[in-house]
């Protein structure tokens, strides 16, 4: 098989245009998300810009971590101009002081912090930068972007029914199966084997365990969170369930939630809630678990495109999560302010993921991984329709196919080659 192969230097991110827009009318502005994701790369190329030139400083240095520690007050009125925090969470010491400059100077775009762990979930910066700050999140590459595709939100594409503006190009199975092996990060896909990108990803693990995960928290048995990310990712894609976990990982629930909250904050395990809209009906309330990138997926659960073919159960489950990733990086800078939800009844009624936007209206998506589609795949989506139909906008079967086909009045089939047109 082919492998993806990707410059991140050469290629802009999708959410640049929201980034600076941002820094134009906003104080403090915050980019989370995980390890080598690009955030480093993204900010460094502001930092360079020399028509709007900001200082850059990294958390990573041992230097600048010293400095920021040891006096974060002083640090902080020391700086002079717009400036760059790479790295924050390993100080927050430094969001007090931060807030204090801001409220002597509200000038936008004076602080743009990175964090490789949700900043939001650690102490004190949610009170501390509360109206004085805006949150992005920057995912893995999408794979529009590593094609190099314009920035158009294919997120919001899909819920208006757009299709004028998706360039559909027929997308051999191959191409498709090189996406969901490869997932996202650049530093993974820069490898040019299997064997170099599962030791990039050995690597990757190890080091967010070892240093990310001990600067968030004290914990004494740390071999026991490699051994439960394993077991999550057996469960990407399903509903979860808390007392199953802990029953097979013979794990107590409370260390096994206190572990899965520092998996979440470094953004290695995401939680889907369930959609809900009205009381009285039986749906189920449990969300559903996914790991964020399909390549790091696959690589945790030994997946090649053999046994994808031989185990459909599998394959199901990675293109899902490979159609999560690509939904959570498109939302990220969503301009029709859409939110991402599943819905599941008790009766096993279930639509995959449902797009929301601020209006209340809804875009229900299922997925599928086979190359043909029948009457039979649209049953969740038409009972959605049916359940709500003052707010179904419509419902979109995405699978592994060539065309874009009507299946009945707002409901189609439509290629996951929408996320690379």
């Amino acid at each position: 098989m082919n492998f993806i192969h990707y410059n991140p230097r050469m290629h802009p991110r999708h959410i640049t245009p929201l980034l600076e827009e941002s820094l134009s009318d906003t104080p403090v502005v915050v980019i989370n998300g995980a390890r080598q994701s690009g955030k480093s790369t993204l900010v460094q190329g502001l930092s360079a810009d020399k028509t709007a030139p900001r200082r850059y400083l990294t958390l990573d240095d041992a230097v600048v971590l010293n400095a920021a520690k040891s006096d974060p007050t002083g640090f902080i009125q020391g700086l002079q101009g717009p400036v760059t925090l790479d790295e924050v969470q390993r100080a927050p010491e430094l969001f007090l002081p931060i807030k204090a400059a801001v409220d002597r100077d509200r000038q936008p775009g004076r602080f743009l912090l990175t964090g490789s762990a949700d900043v939001m979930l650690l102490p004190g910066m949610a009170d501390s930068l509360a109206g004085r700050m805006e949150v992005l999140t920057l995912w893995p590459l999408s794979s529009a972007e590593i094609g190099d595709s314009a920035g158009l939100n294919r997120a919001d594409a899909l819920f208006l029914g757009d299709w004028s503006s998706l360039n559909l190009s027929p997308c051999e199975r191959e191409v498709l199966m090189s996406h969901w092996l490869g997932g996202g990060f650049p530093d993974a896909l820069a490898r040019s084997s299997t064997s170099r990108r599962a030791a990039w990803f050995d690597a990757y693990v190890q080091a967010m365990l070892q240093r990310d995960m001990r600067d968030l928290a004290n914990i004494e048995q740390l071999t026991e969170i490699p051994n439960l990310l394993h077991l999550l990712a057996t469960r990407s894609a399903t509903l979860l369930n808390f007392a199953e976990l802990s029953r097979t990982a013979g794990m107590a629930q409370t260390s096994l939630k206190r572990y899965f909250a520092l998996l979440e904050m470094l953004f290695l395990v995401v939680r889907l809630p369930s959609w809900q809209r009205n009381p009285s009906k039986r749906w189920v309330k449990a969300p559903k678990v996914f790991l964020p990138d399909s390549g790091l997926l696959c690589h945790l659960m030994a997946t090649t495109p053999e046994r994808m073919t031989a185990q459909p159960n599998l394959l199901g489950a990675v293109v899902e999560t490979w159609v999560l990733s690509e939904l959570l990086k498109h939302v990220a800078f969503t301009q029709e302010g859409l939110s991402l939800w599943h819905y599941r009844t008790q009766t096993h009624i279930e639509v995959d993921f449902i797009l929301e936007n601020r209006a209340g209206h809804i875009c229900g998506i299922e997925v599928k991984a086979s190359t043909t589609v029948d009457s039979k795949d649209f049953k969740g989506l038409r009972h959605l329709q049916e359940t709500e139909p003052a707010i179904f906008q419509r419902g979109i079967v995405l699978y592994a196919g060539r065309e874009l086909l009507p299946f009945g009045d707002k409901l189609w089939a439509v290629p996951l080659s929408v996320w690379m047109a």
